[in-house]
C-alpha cells in the first residue's frame, strides 16, 4: 500500500486559496477515480474537487470552513501498490521542478477541476446528489431519468434540484430543505417562512454593505437617443446568428462604448488603496449577470478594449450561458476594474447601482423604449418617435468628482447615441 496527497488544482491566474465547504467523502471511505471527495467554494464559484487515484481516504488534512492555499494537499489517499512518480501528487515546489519535461498538455491536465464522470456500463452519481435523492426519496429510476448538464452527461447538483423544483418532489408537507450552498434553506413557522441565506447571498450582502460602508456614492444619469443602435442590431442580427452561431445583444455594444470612453477618461478606471490611487492599465468590464437562483454574479471580460463587436458578444453569450449553468471558473469573476448592470432586462427605466469594491464605478443601463421626442432640424423643431433609455452611473465621490464622472458618462452616452448604423461586421 502506499500514499497520495490530493492537493487543491490551479483555477485560475488570480486565485491563490479557496473555503473547503464540505466534504463529501469521511476517512476510511473508498474513492473510485474521478468520484467527487469535496466541495470548495471561492468568492462565487463552487467547484468539486475529484480524486486523481482510487483507494481509501486515510486523512482529511482540513476541517470545513478552513483556508485551503492552490497547491495545498487537503487529503491523503491510500492506494494498491507502489506509488508511482508520474502520477504522485507533490508538493508545489516540486512540481514546478518536474513542468520542464512534461508536456503542456500533461500539466493542464490534473491542473483542472474535472466534474466526475459516469462509466460506460452504469451511470455514476457524486456522494452529493446521491444524498440529495435519498433525503427527497428519488428512486434509482427516478434518477436515471434526469437529464445530466455536467461532463459525458453526469448529473449535477443543480440538475437534481431543478427536477425537484419542477416534480414538486418532497417527503412531507413542510419546505423541503435541501443542505447545500446554492440553494434556500426553508422553515415554516406558521403563516410565515423563515429563510436562511445561502452562501453566495451572504457574500452579496456582506460585500454590498462593505462597498457603501467604504464608498460615498454618487449618482449621476443621462438620456440618450439610440435609435441607430437599435435600427442597426435589427439589421444585422439575423445574418450574425447564422454566420457565428449565437446572437448579438445590445450588451456587447454597451461595453464597448464602455471602453472607448474609459481610454477618454482613464481615472474612472482606478482603485483606491488608503491614500493612494491605484491607475489600472487593463480595461476589464464586469457584466453583471442574474443566476436563476436570484443570486448575482459578474463575469469579467479582460481587456475589453481589444475585442471587436464579434470578440465581445461571443464572450457575452459564452459567459451568461456558463453563469446560468454554474460553469464559470474563478478566474473569470476576478480582476474586475469597471462593471455594468443592465437594469432594463427587467423592464426597469434606470437605477441606481451600488460599486463592485475595489473599483470606483458601475454604470446601470435601462429600457429601451419607443417616445415622442422633439428633434431639431434645418426647418426647425419637431416630432418623432425615437428609441430611447436612460444610462445612470454610481461612483465614489473620494476619487470621482461630479465633472469626472458626469463627463465619463455623458461620453458613453455620446458613443451609443454616434453609432454607425451602417457599421459593417468583421
Amino acid at each position: 500500500m502506499s500514499e497520495i496527497k490530493l492537493i487543491l488544482p490551479k483555477m485560475g491566474e488570480s486565485v491563490a486559496e479557496a473555503t473547503l465547504t464540505s466534504w463529501l467523502k469521511n476517512e476510511g471511505d473508498r474513492i473510485q477515480l474521478d468520484e467527487a471527495v469535496a466541495e470548495i467554494a471561492t468568492d462565487k464559484v463552487d467547484s468539486e474537487i475529484p480524486a486523481t487515484h482510487e483507494g481509501i481516504l486515510k486523512k482529511q488534512l482540513f476541517k470545513v470552513g478552513d483556508i485551503i492555499k492552490v497547491g495545498q494537499a487537503f487529503a491523503i489517499i491510500e492506494i494498491e501498490g507502489n506509488s508511482d512518480p508520474e502520477h504522485d501528487i507533490q508538493e508545489p515546489q516540486k512540481t514546478e521542478e518536474k513542468k520542464a519535461n512534461i508536456p503542456a498538455a500533461k500539466i493542464e491536465k490534473p491542473a483542472e477541476i474535472i466534474p466526475v464522470s459516469i462509466s460506460k456500463s452504469d451511470r455514476f452519481y457524486s456522494p452529493l446528489v446521491r444524498s440529495i435523492a435519498q433525503k427527497e426519496s428519488i428512486s434509482k429510476e427516478q434518477l436515471d431519468k434526469i437529464p445530466g448538464s455536467g461532463k459525458e452527461g453526469r448529473v449535477t447538483k443543480d440538475d437534481i434540484l431543478t427536477y425537484l423544483q419542477n416534480k414538486g418532489i418532497s417527503g412531507s408537507v413542510a419546505p423541503v430543505i435541501i443542505p447545500t450552498d446554492n440553494t434556500y434553506k426553508v422553515i415554516s413557522s406558521g403563516e410565515d417562512e423563515i429563510i436562511e441565506m445561502d452562501r453566495m447571498r451572504k457574500l452579496i450582502a456582506e460585500h454590498m454593505v462593505k462597498s457603501k460602508h467604504i464608498a460615498p456614492h454618487v449618482t449621476s444619469f443621462v438620456e440618450i437617443d439610440v435609435t441607430s443602435m437599435v435600427l442597426w442590431r435589427e439589421k444585422v442580427k439575423n445574418e450574425f446568428e447564422k454566420r457565428e452561431g449565437f446572437k448579438i445583444t445590445f450588451t456587447p455594444i454597451f461595453i464597448e462604448a464602455v471602453a472607448k470612453a474609459i481610454k477618454d477618461f482613464p481615472m474612472v478606471n482606478v482603485q483606491v488603496d488608503g491614500n493612494t490611487i491605484i491607475k489600472k492599465k487593463a480595461i476589464n468590464i464586469g457584466m453583471a449577470t442574474a443566476l436563476p437562483s436570484g443570486n448575482l454574479i459578474v463575469p469579467v471580460i479582460k481587456n475589453a478594449d481589444r475585442l471587436n463587436i464579434t470578440g465581445l458578444s461571443e464572450m457575452v453569450s459564452d459567459f451568461s450561458k456558463r453563469a446560468r449553468e454554474n460553469k464559470l471558473k474563478p478566474d473569470e469573476i476576478q480582476g474586475g476594474t469597471f462593471t455594468i448592470t443592465n437594469v432594463g432586462t427587467f423592464g426597469n427605466v434606470m437605477g441606481t447601482p451600488i460599486i463592485n469594491q475595489p473599483q470606483v464605478a458601475i454604470l446601470s443601463t435601462g429600457i429601451i423604449k419607443k417616445k415622442p421626442v422633439v428633434i431639431e432640424t434645418s426647418m426647425g423643431d419637431s416630432i418623432a418617435i425615437r428609441h430611447m433609455m436612460f444610462l445612470s452611473l454610481s461612483y465614489d465621490h473620494r476619487v470621482v468628482d461630479g465633472m469626472l464622472g458626469g463627463s465619463f458618462l455623458r461620453k458613453v452616452g455620446d458613443y451609443l447615441e454616434n453609432f454607425d448604423i451602417n457599421r459593417v461586421i468583421w
